[in-house]
Protein backbone atom coordinates (compact mmCIF):
# COMPACT_ATOMS: atom_id res chain seq x y z
CA UNK A 1 0.00 0.00 0.00
CA UNK A 2 0.77 3.77 -0.50
CA UNK A 3 1.58 4.93 2.97
CA UNK A 4 3.03 8.17 2.58
CA UNK A 5 3.89 10.54 -0.49
CA UNK A 6 5.92 13.94 -0.59
CA UNK A 7 6.05 16.35 -3.29
CA UNK A 8 8.27 19.22 -3.62
CA UNK A 9 8.95 21.98 -6.22
CA UNK A 10 6.24 20.11 -8.85
CA UNK A 11 4.72 21.75 -11.60
CA UNK A 12 2.17 24.32 -8.62
CA UNK A 13 3.19 22.51 -5.81
CA UNK A 14 6.06 23.93 -3.29
CA UNK A 15 6.52 21.72 -0.95
CA UNK A 16 3.44 19.05 0.07
CA UNK A 17 3.60 15.90 2.63
CA UNK A 18 1.01 13.62 3.41
CA UNK A 19 0.40 10.00 4.90
CA UNK A 20 -2.31 7.54 3.55
CA UNK A 21 -4.38 4.57 5.20
CA UNK A 22 -5.59 1.29 3.99
CA UNK A 23 -9.22 0.91 2.65
CA UNK A 24 -10.59 3.60 0.79
CA UNK A 25 -9.66 6.78 0.11
CA UNK A 26 -11.59 9.80 -1.46
CA UNK A 27 -9.84 12.90 -3.47
CA UNK A 28 -11.72 15.64 -4.18
CA UNK A 29 -11.67 19.10 -5.09
CA UNK A 30 -12.23 21.81 -8.04
CA UNK A 31 -11.76 21.32 -11.32
CA UNK A 32 -8.09 23.17 -11.93
CA UNK A 33 -7.34 22.70 -8.45
CA UNK A 34 -4.19 20.33 -8.77
CA UNK A 35 -5.81 16.87 -9.07
CA UNK A 36 -3.80 15.70 -11.86
CA UNK A 37 -1.33 17.80 -10.75
CA UNK A 38 -1.14 15.20 -7.44
CA UNK A 39 -1.37 12.03 -10.25
CA UNK A 40 1.25 13.81 -12.31
CA UNK A 41 3.62 13.60 -9.51
CA UNK A 42 2.88 9.72 -8.30
CA UNK A 43 3.42 9.11 -11.79
CA UNK A 44 6.97 10.12 -11.88
CA UNK A 45 7.59 8.08 -8.87
CA UNK A 46 6.36 5.19 -10.51
CA UNK A 47 8.55 5.41 -13.58
CA UNK A 48 7.26 8.17 -15.99
CA UNK A 49 9.32 10.32 -18.12
CA UNK A 50 9.74 14.07 -17.03
CA UNK A 51 11.09 17.28 -18.66
CA UNK A 52 11.82 20.78 -17.12
CA UNK A 53 7.65 21.84 -17.34
CA UNK A 54 7.77 20.39 -14.20
CA UNK A 55 9.79 22.60 -12.04
CA UNK A 56 8.15 24.87 -10.01
CA UNK A 57 11.24 27.14 -9.27
CA UNK A 58 13.56 26.67 -12.33
CA UNK A 59 16.84 26.94 -10.39
CA UNK A 60 16.26 24.01 -7.47
CA UNK A 61 15.17 20.41 -8.25
CA UNK A 62 11.75 18.60 -8.10
CA UNK A 63 11.83 15.49 -5.08
CA UNK A 64 9.06 13.06 -4.89
CA UNK A 65 9.23 10.53 -2.86
CA UNK A 66 6.89 7.69 -1.65
CA UNK A 67 7.10 5.29 1.00
CA UNK A 68 5.22 1.96 0.21
CA UNK A 69 4.31 -1.03 2.57
CA UNK A 70 5.31 -4.11 0.10
CA UNK A 71 5.56 -7.25 2.33
CA UNK A 72 2.17 -8.90 1.23
CA UNK A 73 3.12 -8.02 -2.40
CA UNK A 74 5.61 -11.49 -3.07
CA UNK A 75 8.17 -8.88 -4.44
CA UNK A 76 11.23 -10.19 -2.52
CA UNK A 77 12.39 -12.14 -6.35
CA UNK A 78 12.06 -8.76 -7.74
CA UNK A 79 14.39 -7.14 -5.47
CA UNK A 80 16.95 -9.96 -6.17
CA UNK A 81 16.87 -9.88 -9.72
CA UNK A 82 18.03 -6.23 -9.91
CA UNK A 83 20.43 -6.27 -6.84
CA UNK A 84 18.03 -4.07 -4.32
CA UNK A 85 17.50 -4.17 -0.72
CA UNK A 86 14.47 -5.53 0.18
CA UNK A 87 12.51 -4.11 2.94
CA UNK A 88 9.10 -4.42 3.88
CA UNK A 89 8.69 -0.50 4.40
CA UNK A 90 10.26 0.74 0.67
CA UNK A 91 11.11 4.19 -0.42
CA UNK A 92 11.16 5.48 -4.07
CA UNK A 93 12.65 8.83 -4.63
CA UNK A 94 12.49 10.58 -7.73
CA UNK A 95 14.64 13.81 -8.31
CA UNK A 96 14.58 15.90 -11.61
CA UNK A 97 17.30 18.45 -11.53
CA UNK A 98 17.69 21.79 -13.13
CA UNK A 99 20.03 21.01 -15.79
CA UNK A 100 16.73 18.55 -16.88
CA UNK A 101 18.84 15.07 -15.98
CA UNK A 102 16.25 12.63 -14.23
CA UNK A 103 17.76 10.11 -11.08
CA UNK A 104 15.63 7.48 -9.27
CA UNK A 105 16.26 5.45 -6.26
CA UNK A 106 14.53 2.70 -4.46
CA UNK A 107 15.52 2.70 -0.94
CA UNK A 108 18.45 4.85 -1.55
CA UNK A 109 19.92 2.75 -4.41
CA UNK A 110 20.38 4.43 -7.77
CA UNK A 111 18.07 2.56 -10.51
CA UNK A 112 17.14 2.92 -13.82
CA UNK A 113 13.68 4.08 -15.46
CA UNK A 114 13.23 1.15 -16.75
CA UNK A 115 13.42 -0.77 -13.53
CA UNK A 116 11.79 1.96 -11.56
CA UNK A 117 8.37 1.30 -13.95
CA UNK A 118 8.42 -2.36 -13.90
CA UNK A 119 8.28 -1.75 -10.28
CA UNK A 120 5.69 0.38 -9.95
CA UNK A 121 3.17 -1.15 -11.91
CA UNK A 122 3.77 -3.90 -9.36
CA UNK A 123 2.64 -1.63 -6.64
CA UNK A 124 -0.25 0.97 -7.95
CA UNK A 125 -2.22 1.04 -10.54
CA UNK A 126 -3.59 4.01 -12.03
CA UNK A 127 -7.19 3.77 -13.58
CA UNK A 128 -7.59 6.75 -16.10
CA UNK A 129 -9.85 7.17 -19.33
CA UNK A 130 -7.04 5.56 -21.13
CA UNK A 131 -6.57 2.79 -18.94
CA UNK A 132 -10.14 1.56 -19.42
CA UNK A 133 -8.63 0.69 -23.13
CA UNK A 134 -6.60 -2.32 -21.91
CA UNK A 135 -9.84 -4.06 -21.32
CA UNK A 136 -10.35 -4.76 -24.91
CA UNK A 137 -6.32 -6.65 -25.08
CA UNK A 138 -6.77 -10.26 -25.30
CA UNK A 139 -3.84 -10.50 -23.22
CA UNK A 140 -5.48 -8.58 -20.61
CA UNK A 141 -9.14 -10.37 -20.74
CA UNK A 142 -6.92 -14.15 -20.70
CA UNK A 143 -5.41 -13.10 -17.34
CA UNK A 144 -8.96 -12.14 -15.69
CA UNK A 145 -10.30 -15.39 -16.62
CA UNK A 146 -7.19 -17.28 -15.65
CA UNK A 147 -7.06 -15.32 -12.08
CA UNK A 148 -10.73 -16.37 -11.74
CA UNK A 149 -10.21 -20.38 -13.08
CA UNK A 150 -7.03 -20.26 -10.51
CA UNK A 151 -5.01 -21.28 -13.56
CA UNK A 152 -1.94 -18.76 -12.87
CA UNK A 153 0.23 -22.15 -11.85
CA UNK A 154 -1.30 -23.80 -14.99
CA UNK A 155 -0.29 -21.16 -17.47
CA UNK A 156 3.34 -20.25 -15.66
CA UNK A 157 4.00 -24.46 -16.02
CA UNK A 158 3.14 -24.64 -19.76
CA UNK A 159 4.95 -21.44 -20.46
CA UNK A 160 8.05 -23.01 -18.82
CA UNK A 161 7.78 -25.87 -21.13
CA UNK A 162 6.90 -23.81 -24.03
CA UNK A 163 10.22 -22.32 -23.69
CA UNK A 164 12.10 -25.06 -23.70
CA UNK A 165 10.12 -26.32 -26.45
CA UNK A 166 10.58 -23.13 -28.65
CA UNK A 167 14.57 -23.67 -28.14
CA UNK A 168 14.65 -27.15 -29.05
CA UNK A 169 12.56 -26.57 -31.88
CA UNK A 170 15.04 -23.49 -33.01
CA UNK A 171 18.29 -26.02 -32.05
CA UNK A 172 16.20 -28.61 -34.89
CA UNK A 173 15.57 -26.09 -37.29
CA UNK A 174 18.96 -25.22 -37.38
CA UNK A 175 20.05 -28.91 -37.60
CA UNK A 176 18.44 -29.23 -40.79
CA UNK A 177 19.53 -26.29 -41.81
CA UNK A 178 23.22 -27.47 -41.05
CA UNK A 179 22.25 -30.69 -42.71
CA UNK A 180 21.37 -28.82 -46.21
CA UNK A 181 24.54 -27.23 -46.35
CA UNK A 182 26.75 -29.93 -45.40
CA UNK A 183 24.63 -31.94 -47.93
CA UNK A 184 25.58 -29.85 -50.40
CA UNK A 185 29.57 -30.27 -50.01
CA UNK A 186 29.32 -33.51 -48.63
CA UNK A 187 31.28 -35.25 -51.56
CA UNK A 188 33.26 -33.03 -52.27
CA UNK A 189 35.06 -33.03 -48.28
CA UNK A 190 34.89 -36.24 -48.56
CA UNK A 191 37.21 -36.54 -51.51
CA UNK A 192 39.31 -34.41 -49.21
CA UNK A 193 39.51 -35.89 -46.19
CA UNK A 194 39.94 -39.53 -48.21
CA UNK A 195 42.51 -37.55 -49.62
CA UNK A 196 44.85 -36.95 -46.63
CA UNK A 197 43.55 -40.39 -44.80
CA UNK A 198 45.08 -41.83 -47.36
CA UNK A 199 48.66 -39.84 -46.98
CA UNK A 200 48.41 -41.60 -43.23
CA UNK A 201 49.95 -38.43 -42.26
CA UNK A 202 49.72 -39.46 -38.46
CA UNK A 203 52.84 -41.44 -39.58
CA UNK A 204 54.64 -38.82 -41.37
CA UNK A 205 57.58 -37.01 -40.61
CA UNK A 206 58.29 -34.77 -43.43
CA UNK A 207 61.97 -33.80 -42.41
CA UNK A 208 62.72 -37.39 -41.95
CA UNK A 209 60.98 -37.85 -45.76
CA UNK A 210 63.09 -35.13 -47.12
CA UNK A 211 66.11 -36.61 -45.44
CA UNK A 212 65.83 -39.88 -46.69
CA UNK A 213 64.83 -39.22 -49.95
CA UNK A 214 68.23 -36.53 -50.97
CA UNK A 215 70.32 -39.31 -49.42
CA UNK A 216 68.46 -42.05 -51.86
CA UNK A 217 68.67 -39.10 -54.76
CA UNK A 218 72.79 -38.47 -54.09
CA UNK A 219 73.97 -42.42 -53.86
CA UNK A 220 76.93 -42.25 -56.53
CA UNK A 221 78.56 -38.67 -55.22
CA UNK A 222 78.20 -39.99 -51.29
CA UNK A 223 79.47 -42.79 -52.63
CA UNK A 224 82.41 -41.23 -53.70
CA UNK A 225 83.23 -38.91 -51.03
CA UNK A 226 83.11 -41.71 -48.39
CA UNK A 227 86.04 -43.57 -50.67
CA UNK A 228 87.82 -40.28 -50.54
CA UNK A 229 87.32 -40.46 -46.97
CA UNK A 230 88.59 -43.94 -46.60
CA UNK A 231 91.69 -43.03 -48.09
CA UNK A 232 92.24 -40.10 -46.76
CA UNK A 233 92.26 -42.36 -43.60
CA UNK A 234 93.94 -45.72 -44.72
CA UNK A 235 96.69 -44.37 -47.21
CA UNK A 236 99.81 -46.54 -46.33
CA UNK A 237 102.05 -43.88 -46.69
CA UNK A 238 100.60 -40.32 -46.22
CA UNK A 239 96.81 -41.84 -44.42
CA UNK A 240 95.87 -39.61 -41.46
CA UNK A 241 95.70 -43.38 -39.46
CA UNK A 242 99.47 -44.35 -40.40
CA UNK A 243 100.35 -40.92 -39.40
CA UNK A 244 99.09 -41.03 -35.85
CA UNK A 245 99.87 -44.45 -35.18
CA UNK A 246 103.80 -43.10 -36.41
CA UNK A 247 103.39 -40.49 -33.84
CA UNK A 248 101.77 -42.64 -30.80
CA UNK A 249 105.29 -44.53 -31.28
CA UNK A 250 107.75 -41.99 -31.50
CA UNK A 251 106.05 -40.29 -28.27
CA UNK A 252 105.97 -44.21 -26.57
CA UNK A 253 109.95 -43.80 -26.96
CA UNK A 254 109.26 -40.46 -24.80
CA UNK A 255 107.08 -41.18 -21.95
CA UNK A 256 110.23 -41.84 -19.57
CA UNK A 257 111.66 -38.65 -19.98
CA UNK A 258 108.51 -37.16 -17.64
CA UNK A 259 104.97 -36.73 -17.31
CA UNK A 260 104.39 -34.05 -20.31
CA UNK A 261 105.67 -36.52 -22.86
CA UNK A 262 103.42 -39.39 -21.29
CA UNK A 263 100.28 -36.84 -21.74
CA UNK A 264 100.74 -36.18 -24.94
CA UNK A 265 101.45 -39.80 -25.57
CA UNK A 266 97.76 -40.32 -23.98
CA UNK A 267 96.23 -37.90 -25.78
CA UNK A 268 97.55 -39.43 -29.61
CA UNK A 269 96.32 -42.62 -27.99
CA UNK A 270 92.78 -40.93 -27.83
CA UNK A 271 93.18 -39.09 -31.47
CA UNK A 272 94.11 -42.59 -32.60
CA UNK A 273 91.20 -44.72 -31.13
CA UNK A 274 88.82 -41.86 -32.43
CA UNK A 275 90.21 -42.53 -36.05
CA UNK A 276 89.55 -45.77 -35.84
CA UNK A 277 86.29 -45.48 -34.66
CA UNK A 278 85.77 -43.26 -37.82
CA UNK A 279 86.98 -45.32 -40.43
CA UNK A 280 84.43 -47.79 -39.22
CA UNK A 281 81.74 -45.80 -39.67
CA UNK A 282 82.97 -44.95 -42.76
CA UNK A 283 83.40 -48.58 -43.64
CA UNK A 284 80.17 -49.63 -42.61
CA UNK A 285 78.03 -46.20 -44.39
CA UNK A 286 80.01 -47.32 -47.49
CA UNK A 287 79.35 -50.96 -47.37
CA UNK A 288 75.52 -50.01 -46.62
CA UNK A 289 75.03 -47.29 -49.52
CA UNK A 290 72.90 -48.97 -51.84
CA UNK A 291 70.65 -47.56 -55.10
CA UNK A 292 66.91 -48.22 -54.40
CA UNK A 293 64.97 -46.92 -57.47
CA UNK A 294 61.88 -48.76 -55.95
CA UNK A 295 62.52 -46.72 -52.82
CA UNK A 296 63.80 -43.63 -54.45
CA UNK A 297 60.16 -43.58 -56.59
CA UNK A 298 57.90 -44.15 -53.20
CA UNK A 299 59.36 -41.72 -51.54
CA UNK A 300 59.25 -39.35 -54.21
CA UNK A 301 55.71 -39.99 -54.77
CA UNK A 302 54.68 -39.52 -50.65
CA UNK A 303 56.12 -36.08 -50.75
CA UNK A 304 54.51 -35.37 -54.09
CA UNK A 305 51.17 -35.87 -53.14
CA UNK A 306 52.33 -33.93 -49.55
CA UNK A 307 53.67 -31.17 -51.29
CA UNK A 308 50.36 -30.92 -53.34
CA UNK A 309 47.92 -31.19 -51.01
CA UNK A 310 49.64 -28.87 -48.48
CA UNK A 311 49.83 -26.43 -51.48
CA UNK A 312 45.48 -27.01 -52.28
CA UNK A 313 44.97 -26.56 -48.98
CA UNK A 314 47.53 -22.85 -48.64
CA UNK A 315 49.70 -24.61 -45.36
CA UNK A 316 52.92 -25.72 -44.73
CA UNK A 317 53.19 -28.73 -42.30
CA UNK A 318 51.81 -32.22 -41.43
CA UNK A 319 50.55 -30.84 -38.01
CA UNK A 320 48.21 -28.33 -40.11
CA UNK A 321 47.01 -30.89 -42.63
CA UNK A 322 46.15 -33.24 -39.32
CA UNK A 323 44.25 -29.98 -38.07
CA UNK A 324 42.35 -29.46 -41.46
CA UNK A 325 42.02 -33.78 -41.86
CA UNK A 326 40.31 -33.26 -38.28
CA UNK A 327 37.93 -30.15 -39.60
CA UNK A 328 36.73 -32.43 -42.17
CA UNK A 329 35.99 -35.26 -40.35
CA UNK A 330 33.59 -33.37 -38.43
CA UNK A 331 31.61 -31.91 -41.49
CA UNK A 332 31.54 -34.97 -42.76
CA UNK A 333 30.28 -36.43 -39.65
CA UNK A 334 27.28 -33.64 -39.14
CA UNK A 335 25.88 -35.01 -42.78
CA UNK A 336 26.41 -38.54 -41.90
CA UNK A 337 24.77 -38.67 -38.21
CA UNK A 338 22.35 -35.84 -38.93
CA UNK A 339 19.45 -38.38 -39.55
CA UNK A 340 20.42 -40.14 -36.26
CA UNK A 341 20.41 -36.15 -34.61
CA UNK A 342 17.64 -34.91 -35.88
CA UNK A 343 15.34 -38.11 -35.44
CA UNK A 344 16.94 -37.06 -31.09
CA UNK A 345 15.04 -33.50 -31.62
CA UNK A 346 12.09 -35.19 -33.29
CA UNK A 347 11.68 -36.84 -30.27
CA UNK A 348 12.42 -34.09 -27.77
CA UNK A 349 10.23 -32.10 -29.72
CA UNK A 350 7.57 -34.51 -29.67
CA UNK A 351 7.96 -35.60 -25.93
CA UNK A 352 7.91 -31.61 -25.32
CA UNK A 353 4.46 -31.21 -27.56
CA UNK A 354 2.63 -34.19 -25.48
CA UNK A 355 3.72 -32.33 -22.18
CA UNK A 356 2.12 -29.11 -23.55
CA UNK A 357 -0.83 -30.81 -25.15
CA UNK A 358 -1.74 -32.21 -21.39
CA UNK A 359 -1.17 -28.82 -19.63
CA UNK A 360 -2.92 -26.86 -22.30
CA UNK A 361 -6.01 -28.75 -21.82
CA UNK A 362 -5.89 -28.82 -18.21
CA UNK A 363 -5.73 -24.89 -18.72
CA UNK A 364 -8.46 -25.01 -21.14
CA UNK A 365 -10.73 -26.81 -18.91
CA UNK A 366 -10.07 -24.80 -15.58
CA UNK A 367 -10.91 -21.71 -17.84
CA UNK A 368 -14.11 -23.34 -20.05
CA UNK A 369 -15.43 -24.41 -16.10
CA UNK A 370 -15.00 -20.75 -14.54
CA UNK A 371 -16.90 -18.67 -17.45
CA UNK A 372 -20.00 -18.91 -16.95
CA UNK A 373 -19.29 -18.06 -13.31
CA UNK A 374 -17.31 -15.26 -14.45
CA UNK A 375 -19.95 -14.14 -17.22
CA UNK A 376 -22.64 -14.33 -14.43
CA UNK A 377 -21.14 -12.50 -11.67
CA UNK A 378 -20.12 -9.56 -14.45
CA UNK A 379 -23.47 -8.92 -15.89
CA UNK A 380 -24.57 -8.84 -12.41
CA UNK A 381 -22.75 -6.07 -11.65
CA UNK A 382 -22.85 -3.87 -14.46
CA UNK A 383 -26.38 -4.70 -14.24
CA UNK A 384 -26.48 -2.71 -10.98
CA UNK A 385 -24.38 0.10 -12.86
CA UNK A 386 -27.36 0.96 -14.87
CA UNK A 387 -26.74 -1.61 -17.37
CA UNK A 388 -29.32 -4.48 -16.94
CA UNK A 389 -29.83 -6.01 -20.43
CA UNK A 390 -25.88 -5.72 -21.41
CA UNK A 391 -24.72 -9.07 -21.73
CA UNK A 392 -21.44 -11.01 -22.62
CA UNK A 393 -20.65 -13.97 -24.60
CA UNK A 394 -16.96 -15.24 -23.48
CA UNK A 395 -15.70 -18.90 -24.94
CA UNK A 396 -12.68 -20.25 -24.96
CA UNK A 397 -11.98 -23.11 -28.52
CA UNK A 398 -8.99 -25.00 -28.10
CA UNK A 399 -6.51 -24.75 -31.66
CA UNK A 400 -3.37 -26.78 -32.63
CA UNK A 401 -0.87 -23.72 -32.61
CA UNK A 402 0.98 -23.49 -29.25
CA UNK A 403 -0.20 -19.66 -28.05
CA UNK A 404 2.12 -17.63 -25.34
CA UNK A 405 -0.35 -19.03 -22.31
CA UNK A 406 -2.22 -22.00 -23.97
CA UNK A 407 -3.78 -23.07 -26.84
CA UNK A 408 -6.79 -21.16 -26.59
CA UNK A 409 -8.98 -19.27 -29.26
CA UNK A 410 -10.74 -16.14 -27.28
CA UNK A 411 -13.97 -14.70 -28.04
CA UNK A 412 -15.04 -11.92 -25.57
CA UNK A 413 -18.15 -10.13 -27.28
CA UNK A 414 -20.59 -8.03 -25.60
CA UNK A 415 -23.94 -6.12 -25.99
CA UNK A 416 -25.06 -3.48 -24.09
CA UNK A 417 -28.83 -3.60 -25.27
CA UNK A 418 -31.90 -6.08 -25.11
CA UNK A 419 -31.66 -7.98 -28.28
CA UNK A 420 -28.60 -6.22 -29.56
CA UNK A 421 -26.07 -8.27 -31.60
CA UNK A 422 -23.17 -9.04 -29.91
CA UNK A 423 -19.62 -7.45 -30.99
CA UNK A 424 -15.97 -6.83 -29.97
CA UNK A 425 -15.22 -4.51 -26.91
CA UNK A 426 -13.51 -1.99 -28.64
CA UNK A 427 -15.75 -1.52 -31.50
CA UNK A 428 -19.35 -1.86 -29.82
CA UNK A 429 -18.72 -0.87 -26.41
CA UNK A 430 -18.35 2.98 -25.14
CA UNK A 431 -15.93 4.59 -22.80
CA UNK A 432 -18.80 5.06 -20.25
CA UNK A 433 -19.74 1.49 -20.52
CA UNK A 434 -15.70 0.50 -21.17
CA UNK A 435 -15.14 2.03 -17.14
CA UNK A 436 -18.39 0.54 -15.91
CA UNK A 437 -16.99 -2.79 -17.21
CA UNK A 438 -13.95 -2.60 -16.05
CA UNK A 439 -14.67 -1.21 -12.19
CA UNK A 440 -16.80 -4.97 -12.29
CA UNK A 441 -13.79 -6.32 -13.53
CA UNK A 442 -11.42 -5.24 -10.78
CA UNK A 443 -13.74 -5.69 -8.22
CA UNK A 444 -13.97 -9.26 -9.05
CA UNK A 445 -10.69 -9.95 -9.71
CA UNK A 446 -9.73 -8.58 -5.80
CA UNK A 447 -11.39 -11.47 -4.53
CA UNK A 448 -8.80 -13.99 -6.66
CA UNK A 449 -5.58 -11.64 -6.90
CA UNK A 450 -3.50 -9.56 -4.49
CA UNK A 451 -3.49 -6.34 -6.44
CA UNK A 452 -1.59 -3.29 -6.20
CA UNK A 453 -2.98 -0.61 -4.60
CA UNK A 454 -5.73 1.39 -6.93
CA UNK A 455 -6.40 4.50 -8.00
CA UNK A 456 -9.54 5.71 -10.05
CA UNK A 457 -9.61 8.47 -11.88
CA UNK A 458 -12.80 10.01 -11.89
CA UNK A 459 -14.55 6.67 -13.26
CA UNK A 460 -17.92 7.90 -12.33
CA UNK A 461 -17.94 10.38 -14.71
CA UNK A 462 -21.47 10.49 -16.36
CA UNK A 463 -22.90 8.90 -13.81
CA UNK A 464 -25.17 10.29 -10.80
CA UNK A 465 -27.88 8.97 -8.28
CA UNK A 466 -28.45 4.88 -7.58
CA UNK A 467 -25.53 4.31 -10.35
CA UNK A 468 -23.23 6.42 -8.52
CA UNK A 469 -23.67 4.80 -4.98
CA UNK A 470 -23.16 1.39 -6.14
CA UNK A 471 -20.22 2.10 -7.53
CA UNK A 472 -19.25 4.06 -4.56
CA UNK A 473 -20.46 0.75 -2.60
CA UNK A 474 -17.88 -1.73 -5.45
CA UNK A 475 -15.02 0.57 -4.54
CA UNK A 476 -15.95 0.20 -1.05
CA UNK A 477 -16.32 -4.00 -1.03
CA UNK A 478 -12.75 -4.11 -3.06
CA UNK A 479 -10.73 -1.82 -0.35
CA UNK A 480 -11.62 -4.74 1.73
CA UNK A 481 -8.83 -6.80 -0.29
CA UNK A 482 -6.62 -3.74 -1.12
CA UNK A 483 -6.03 -0.34 -0.98
CA UNK A 484 -8.22 1.92 -3.53
CA UNK A 485 -7.97 5.81 -4.15
CA UNK A 486 -11.17 7.44 -5.96
CA UNK A 487 -10.04 11.09 -7.42
CA UNK A 488 -14.40 11.83 -7.72
CA UNK A 489 -16.67 15.07 -8.51
CA UNK A 490 -19.34 12.87 -7.12
CA UNK A 491 -20.97 13.63 -3.18
CA UNK A 492 -22.60 10.14 -3.30
CA UNK A 493 -19.05 8.56 -4.43
CA UNK A 494 -17.19 11.10 -1.45
CA UNK A 495 -19.72 10.13 1.14
CA UNK A 496 -18.44 6.39 1.07
CA UNK A 497 -14.99 7.08 1.75
CA UNK A 498 -12.55 5.99 5.02
CA UNK A 499 -10.54 8.68 4.32
CA UNK A 500 -11.00 11.91 2.66
CA UNK A 501 -8.70 14.42 1.01
CA UNK A 502 -9.29 17.88 -0.62
CA UNK A 503 -6.86 19.09 -3.27
CA UNK A 504 -7.55 23.04 -3.41
CA UNK A 505 -5.19 26.01 -4.57
CA UNK A 506 -4.12 28.97 -2.83
CA UNK A 507 -3.16 32.46 -4.31
CA UNK A 508 -0.14 34.39 -1.95
CA UNK A 509 2.02 37.18 -2.68
CA UNK A 510 4.37 34.32 -4.35
CA UNK A 511 2.18 33.40 -6.51
CA UNK A 512 -0.18 30.30 -6.61
CA UNK A 513 0.16 27.02 -4.96
CA UNK A 514 -1.70 23.43 -5.10
CA UNK A 515 -2.43 21.82 -1.84
CA UNK A 516 -4.00 18.41 -0.15
CA UNK A 517 -5.33 18.11 3.20
CA UNK A 518 -7.03 15.78 5.43
CA UNK A 519 -10.39 16.25 6.21
CA UNK A 520 -12.24 15.86 9.57
CA UNK A 521 -15.89 14.97 9.55
CA UNK A 522 -16.99 18.55 9.95
CA UNK A 523 -14.93 19.29 7.32
CA UNK A 524 -16.17 16.21 4.84
CA UNK A 525 -19.65 17.51 5.71
CA UNK A 526 -18.40 21.10 4.40
CA UNK A 527 -17.24 19.34 1.10
CA UNK A 528 -20.03 17.04 0.40
CA UNK A 529 -22.56 20.07 0.65
CA UNK A 530 -20.54 21.88 -1.37
CA UNK A 531 -20.66 19.12 -3.82
CA UNK A 532 -24.12 18.68 -3.56
CA UNK A 533 -25.48 22.50 -4.34
CA UNK A 534 -22.31 24.71 -4.73
CA UNK A 535 -20.46 27.33 -3.12
CA UNK A 536 -23.47 29.08 -1.23
CA UNK A 537 -24.25 25.94 1.05
CA UNK A 538 -27.63 25.68 2.50
CA UNK A 539 -29.27 23.96 5.07
CA UNK A 540 -30.80 21.30 2.67
CA UNK A 541 -27.27 20.36 1.17
CA UNK A 542 -25.69 20.33 4.70
CA UNK A 543 -28.79 17.91 5.78
CA UNK A 544 -27.95 16.08 2.82
CA UNK A 545 -24.37 16.05 3.23
CA UNK A 546 -24.80 14.56 6.82
CA UNK A 547 -27.38 11.69 5.90
CA UNK A 548 -24.77 10.66 2.62
CA UNK A 549 -22.14 10.33 5.83
CA UNK A 550 -24.21 8.61 8.21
Amino acid sequence: MLASLSIKNYALIDELKVKFSNGYTIITGETGAGKSILLGGLSLVLGKRADLTVLKTKEEKCIIEAEFHIENYNLKQFFEEEDLDYEGQTFIRREILPSGKSRAFINDTPVTLSVLNDLGVKLIDIHSQNQTLELTEEEFQYSVIDAVASNFENVKQYQEILSTYTKTKSAYNRLLKDQEEASKEYEYNSFLLKELKDLKLETLDKEELESNYDQLSNVEDIREKLTAALQLVNAEEVGVQVAITELKQLFAKLTSFGSTYAGLHDRIQSVLIEVDDINGELIALEEGLETDPVALEKLHEILHKLFAVEKKHGVSGVAELLKIQEELEQKVAITENADEAVLEKQQEMKALEEKLDKIALKIHKQRAKELPKLIKNLESIISELGMPNAKFKIEVAQKEKYLSNGKDELTFLFSANKGGSFGDLKKVASGGELSRIMLAIKSILSEYMNLPTIMFDEIDTGVSGEIAIKMADIMKEMSNHMQVFCITHLPQVAAKGDAHFKVYKENTLLGTSSNLKLLNKHDRITEIAQMLGGEKISESALTHAKELLS
